[in-house]
């Protein structure tokens, strides 16, 4: 029998595992030889088990407790319970006193407990889920559970199975060692990524046996960086084998489209990737809140001084007597205390007594109107997005009022302001471009079937089972005909839905490309010897094959995916039989498309051919609405050649099963679409192959030598191949234009190109700036073709960065670098990524509400600048600064300038506002500059002074940088938007977080305090619900605040006619019910409930937003006059009814009751004038709460016979209900209580309305008055009849982001730099530098 190990061994082992664990490599090795023994060599780390609980079942009172003392106000409410049991000090019953801080630390206990109890509950179902480990005894994998899975055991999972564990892929069932992964719940993906075996171990011909596993793992140290993991393999025959993130199955994955995968456990529990990103979410304090800690230190200090009062006062009392009064009773020692320490006793008492001066009941009514606000926008239909089936969600409950308060926005531009949807839309091919007319035409039509939910067949005649299009000869016709068959329908999302459908980036609008004329006839001329030729050579053909290869799509059929996907959700196959509804509505859809199909149908002319072929960047592009409905067919095509051995000259379409891209990025599935579109499909990919069909359906495969994939730092990603017939080695680059552009060959291909294409990067470049200026995205392709020799020795240094465990990201790098030299230029695109819905109009919104706006933007300028324009960040008339430069030195002269110019322009106004037309644009390096410690002031005061301000070329670091500059160096309230990982820093560092759940996954939303689904949601986001909350909360904490003064002090003035003993007049039940169940339930209604404007309102003066900028609803100066209003109150309502029974023989509590009746009809008609909006449920509470009042204090009364001697509220209530004098004190009290506020109101909305006044006023309007008055109040704010014209236009036309749709390549009705533009435009020189200024 085993003895239990002593607890020096205990110790020992702990200490030993400690540094094991906190090496930097850790060493892993195989558990099988180990298993049925007591210790193993990975024994030191962590078991596979988790727990997320807080708590333990015979610790929960102790800790909860423990958790819930960190508030001080606990801590300050227990005390003074503790103190009432003294009894030199005892105020009341020191039972009693303890009721109310039991309740709420019940209460929370209660929350706190289920909560965890949850935790529990889940983590116990995740520690049980079965999955499959090795055993050597068994010698096959058998079921244990995740909780048993231990680091070194080997792990086996299956189709649509989620892993267990972070997981050294080893072995999977696919003959090319790859396993797809979905990483959905950590990263919010949906789209497939690839994971290989570790290369060069084990060769997928032979079966995988652990038990001959006896290869030694080193790995880092556990990290919560998803996208970085290196390690290596060190086999027996000392062999390094080298692997990284492509190797790594991470926890909480799911396998797709792998039948089965085997792994080594490397990192379990609490230690894998998964866990340590499961991090808590950050507590936020509000600005409200921090403004109320501060209030609440001002209440201690006025109770400190009350009692000090009182304390001095008993001590006058005292002295005042010659003798010691007979009332004066002494201890059990026969002795009396000395006035000295009496009074020292009665300051404490005071403290008791007057305690609920600080409101202790403030903190949980705030988070239960919290809860109430984030229920409000949740559930807000006009917030719901139909198209992606989301609506907003409140990831942070504790800052829902600094919506109401923002400031500054900064936003990002990429799927935040525009759609994340790439389009294909142009491309430049050696030097010449190419301007997809007819794609621009198709894009119209969907346009337009977007805007009437129509189904619009665009083109064609309806062929049976096709899916593409054809280019072939007609002996009969013109040698040349394009048919054209895209279904351009408008997806409608259904639950069911197509595989196609549920891929990322495979809407219509990205998928389908109609291609330009002239560019597929070039494209086919120069393949028609074959890829076995000469032509292979042939840089158009290049062109493609870098579209479809240099990329990381993963290719699958949309069968496979449908059913791998319904699988995963337990979906069944849809069913051939249908409702008759459904096909009815089918067949009345289709006959529709018919009809319209058949109606629009036209053949084009020749010259309409020729025009559209022939259009160039130098002009306007010649399409038009108008010529939507021309066909690109000539004629009809002609029939299938049936003589299968005759090469057919034109593009061979598949008509089985459809293929399905699954990209990381929507720019990857634009190019790979496009690419296909010119009949170079992709057809398969795996880490040594990727196979393409050509144009005339030759099928190629290729092999992957390596592939150099895309980072922030070079900007661009690599492949090398080896071509299938001529064994060239080829690679293949596309990446950012000003990175590629100086990489290019020198002299450029002066061997092989004559007269005008020695010119080829000069036209390319011109193209390129003319892509940014329309405000598309550009990638430049490229091409290197590489001796054996060269590869191989270079190959020899890859493989030891590879390799390598130190620097291995800095060595890899390096040799990427190292190869991408000399290349020689293919082309670029111009991708399209349209603006969303409606955001020029939010953003214009924005701006009147007193809020900047910011974009951060890694793009170009020019094309950052263009989207400006369309977005309305600037305006025509903007003076716009341009600041570029490379030299600090021109970079400060250049901030002083320019502030010079914009002080003399106007600068600030004197409230404080920004300059109304002045916009900053600066790029990435001259923004790091600016924000260096010397010059970070001045460039703060330049940006205070601007209305907008672009940045562009900026890194994820300096966006952060940007937004805890200008919130720490202008004290304001900012708020940051991102819809992708480079924006989570941004939005973390920002006051207010939000979060775009779009197409770049949820590591964005996962890091927000809100997230939406589109930018437009904003508007009401802050306008509407953010003025809200702010008012709501202001004006309930002010109100809690005055409440609770207004009532204590009805017990200090008390005090005055006591002797300063510490005595109350009210009954203690009654003060404890006064503020748990009498007036509690009105405040939290208010902070609800209360609206002071409609949505129209708020929506249609956006100026009325600038109140809680302001902090109107809650500052020091209203804060002191609820004070000052309290204190008046009090008076009133103690010194009237003190007169009315003065001289009389009434005992304490008939004294006491009018005077606890009158302050409640006080406090709650002060709350009925506070509010704005009055329904069912405000009548409801405010009688139920007076109701109460009555019944509760009735049946106390008739019950208390002896609850409080020596004196007992027996009777009393119903005794002075049937007294006149009752009645007629409650009724004067009240009015001469809340004269002064109600003739305040009165005044201010009369004499001297504000405009929140004057706006209250359009309330009461009917719908078209009020409109109309809105519209004349936004003429008389200084909007000219242009612009107020150009808002009603706004409402009855597509917006300006649906008209850039319908017409993408027609130029704006704006210079992107205007006339009325200041440019300094600020470029190195070789020799000096030079300045130029345009005004």
């Amino acid at each position: 029998m085993p003895c239990c190990p002593s607890p020096l061994t205990l110790l020992r082992d702990s200490l030993r595992g400690q540094r094991q664990r906190d090496k930097d490599l850790l060493t892993l090795v195989s558990n099988l030889p180990y298993q049925g023994l007591p210790k193993t060599t990975n024994q030191y780390f962590p078991g596979n088990s988790i727990k997320t609980t807080k708590y333990s079942f015979w610790f929960f009172i102790p800790m909860n407790l423990w958790e819930q003392f960190h508030r001080f106000a606990n801590v300050y409410f227990v005390g003074l319970a503790l103190l009432n049991f003294v009894p030199a000090v005892e105020a009341f019953q020191p039972e009693v006193a303890l009721i109310p801080i039991c309740v709420i630390l019940t209460l929370t206990a209660l929350k706190d407990g289920w909560e965890d109890y949850r935790r529990y509950r889940s983590d116990r179902r995740i520690n049980h889920t079965p999955c499959l480990i090795y055993s050597r005894k068994e010698g096959d994998f058998v079921e244990r559970r995740w909780k048993d899975v231990r680091v070194g055991d080997f792990v086996k999972v299956v189709s649509n199975e989620i892993l267990p564990a972070d997981l050294l892929l080893l072995h999977t069932s696919d003959p090319n060692g790859v396993c797809h992964i979905e990483t959905a719940t950590l990263d919010g993906e949906t789209n497939l990524k690839q994971r290989q075996v570790v290369p060069g171990l084990y060769t997928q011909d032979f079966p995988f046996k652990p038990q001959h596993f006896n290869s030694t793992v080193v790995v880092e140290k556990p990290n919560d960086n998803l996208n970085h993991f290196k390690g290596y393999i060190e086999t027996a025959d000392n062999r390094k084998l080298g692997f990284g993130i492509d190797s790594l199955l991470l926890r909480g994955c799911t396998v797709r489209n792998t039948d089965h995968a085997a792994g080594f456990v490397v990192y379990a529990g609490r230690e894998t990737k998964s866990m340590l990103n499961n991090n808590r979410p950050r507590y936020k304090r509000s600005k409200l809140e921090r403004k109320m800690n501060m209030d609440v230190l001002f209440c201690v200090i006025v109770l400190f001084c009350m009692c000090l009062v009182g304390a001095l006062g008993h001590y006058i009392w005292l002295e005042s007597f010659p003798s010691m009064p007979l009332f004066l009773i002494p201890d059990s020692h026969g002795h009396l205390d000395q006035p000295p320490l009496s009074s020292f006793y009665m300051f404490f008492t005071m403290i008791i007594l007057l305690q609920i001066l600080i409101p202790i009941s403030l903190y949980v009514s705030i988070e239960i109107v919290k809860v109430g606000q984030v229920f409000f926008i949740t559930n807000d239909i006009d917030l719901y997005d139909e198209e992606t089936d989301s609506r907003v969600q409140c990831r942070t409950l504790n800052i829902t009022e600094d919506l109401g308060q923002i400031q500054y926005v900064f936003s990002d531009k990429t799927g935040t302001l525009t759609e994340n949807k790439m389009v294909f839309r142009r491309c430049t091919i050696m030097g010449t471009e190419y301007a997809h007319n007819e794609n621009d035409i198709r894009l119209a039509v969907l346009g337009e079937a977007d805007d009437t939910e129509e189904e619009v067949l665009f083109h064609q005649r309806p062929l049976p089972l096709r899916t593409g299009w054809t280019l072939e000869d007609n002996h009969d016709h013109d040698p040349e005909v394009i048919q054209c068959c895209h279904g351009a329908q408008r997806p409608h999302r259904n639950k069911e839905g197509s595989a196609q459908g549920e891929v990322a980036f495979s809407s219509p609008l990205e998928t389908e490309v109609v291609p330009d004329r002239k560019l597929l006839q070039r494209v086919l001329r120069g393949g028609g010897d074959g890829p076995g030729g000469c032509q292979e050579t042939d840089l158009y053909l290049d062109f493609f094959l870098a579209l479809a290869v240099c990329n990381t799509v993963v290719v699958s059929t949309a069968t496979q995916a449908q059913a791998q996907r319904r699988r995963a959700s337990g979906r069944p196959s849809p069913s051939l039989s249908q409702s008759s509804v459904d096909l009815l509505q089918s067949l009345v859809r289709k006959m529709y498309s018919l009809l319209h199909t058949i109606r629009s149908w036209q053949p084009m002319t020749e010259k309409e051919d020729l025009d559209n072929t022939n259009s160039s960047p130098s002009g306007p592009v010649n399409s038009h609405v108008a010529n939507h409905h021309h066909t690109i067919a000539e004629g009809q095509a002609s029939q299938t050649n049936t003589k299968a051995n005759i090469p057919r000259p034109g593009l061979v379409v598949d008509t089985a099963d459809q293929l399905c891209y699954e990209a990381e990025s929507p720019d990857e599935a634009a190019l790979v679409y496009a690419a296909k579109a010119y009949g170079f499909t992709l057809l398969a990919r795996t880490p040594d192959s990727v196979t393409v069909r050509l144009p005339h359906g030759q099928e190629l495969t290729y092999q992957v030598l390596d592939t150099l994939t895309f980072d922030p730092i070079r900007k661009r990603m690599s492949v090398v191949l080896c071509h299938p017939i001529t064994r060239e080695i080829v690679m293949y680059t596309k990446g950012a234009d000003n990175t590629m552009m100086e990489l290019l060959e020198t002299p450029y291909a002066e061997n092989r190109m004559e007269g005008s294409h020695k010119n080829i990067p000069a036209s390319t470049q011109k193209h390129l700036d003319w892509y940014a200026k329309e405000g598309l995205r550009t990638l430049c392709l490229a091409k290197k073709v590489l001796s054996k020799k060269t590869y191989e020795d270079w190959s020899l240094v890859r493989q030891d960065a590879v390799a390598a465990i130190n620097n291995r990201e800095e060595l890899l790098m390096e040799t990427a670098i190292h190869l991408e030299t000399h290349l020689t230029l293919l082309g670029a695109t111009g991708i399209e990524d349209r603006l969303q819905d409606s955001v020029p109009d939010t953003i214009t919104a924005l701006r009147e509400a007193g809020i900047q706006v910011w974009v951060l933007t890694g793009d170009k300028p020019e094309t950052a600048v263009n989207i400006a324009y369309a977005c309305r960040l600037l305006d025509q008339g903007d003076l716009v600064i341009n600041m570029r430069t490379n030299n600090k030195a021109v970079c400060a002269s250049t901030l002083d300038c320019t502030l010079e110019e914009v002080r003399q322009y106007g600068g600030p106004g004197a409230s404080g506002d920004p300059s109304p037309s002045i916009g900053l644009v600066i790029d990435g390096h001259t923004l790091g500059m600016a924000l260096e410690s010397d010059l970070v002031e001045r460039f703060v005061e330049l940006a205070r002074s601007c209305r907008s301000v672009l940045c562009c070329r900026v890194t994820p670091l300096q966006k952060s940088t940007v937004v805890k500059v200008v919130r720490e160096r202008l004290k304001v309230m900012t708020l940051a938007i991102g819809d992708g990982a480079n924006d989570v820093n941004m939005i973390q560092a920002a006051d207010v977080g939000i979060g775009i759940s779009g197409q770049e996954g949820m590591q964005a939303v996962m890091a927000s305090d809100f997230s939406i689904s589109c930018f437009k949601h904003m508007k009401k986001l802050l306008l509407v619900h953010g003025h809200w909350c702010y008012r709501r909360l202001a004006n309930m904490a002010i109100y809690f605040f005055y409440k609770n003064v207004t009532y204590v002090n009805l017990l200090f003035w008390y005090q005055f006619y006591c002797g300063f003993s510490g005595t109350s007049m009210i009954d203690i039940w009654l003060i404890i019910f006064f503020n748990l169940f009498f007036t509690s339930a009105p405040p939290i209604m208010f902070g609800v409930m209360d609206r002071n404007f409609a949505t129209e309102t708020l929506l249609g003066l956006p100026e009325l937003y600038r109140s809680g900028q302001g902090s109107e609803g809650y500052n020091h100066f209203t804060f002191w006059i609820a004070m000052l209003d309290a204190f008046y109150q009090s008076l009133v309502c103690f010194f009237i009814p003190f007169w009315t029974y003065h001289g009389s023989d009434i005992d304490i509590y008939t004294f006491g009751t009018p005077i606890n009746t009158v302050s409640l009809f006080t406090i709650l008609l002060h709350l009925a004038i506070e509010i704005k909006t009055w329904t069912v449920v405000h009548w409801v509470i405010m009688l139920g709460s007076v109701s109460l009042y009555f019944m509760v204090t009735l049946v106390y009364s008739a019950v208390c016979i002896s609850c409080n001697p020596p004196s007992d509220p027996y009777w009393i209530l119903q005794q002075q209900m049937t007294d006149p004098m009752f009645y007629l004190v409650c009724v004067i009290t009240t009015v001469v209580a809340l004269l002064p506020r109600y003739t305040y109101r009165v005044l201010i909305n009369t004499v001297a309305p504000s405009p929140i006044v004057r706006a209250r006023h359009l309330e009461r309007l009917d719908p078209t008055t009020k409109e109309q008055w809105i519209r004349e109040w936004r003429g008389l704010r200084g909007e000219s009849t242009w612009e107020v014209a150009q808002e009603q236009a706004q409402k009855q036309e597509p917006s300006l982001g649906n008209q850039r749709h319908h017409c993408p390549h027609h130029h704006p009705p704006w210079n992107p730099f205007p006339q009325s533009t200041i440019r300094f435009e600020l470029q190195q020189q070789q020799i000096g530098t030079s300045q130029k200024v345009t005004s």
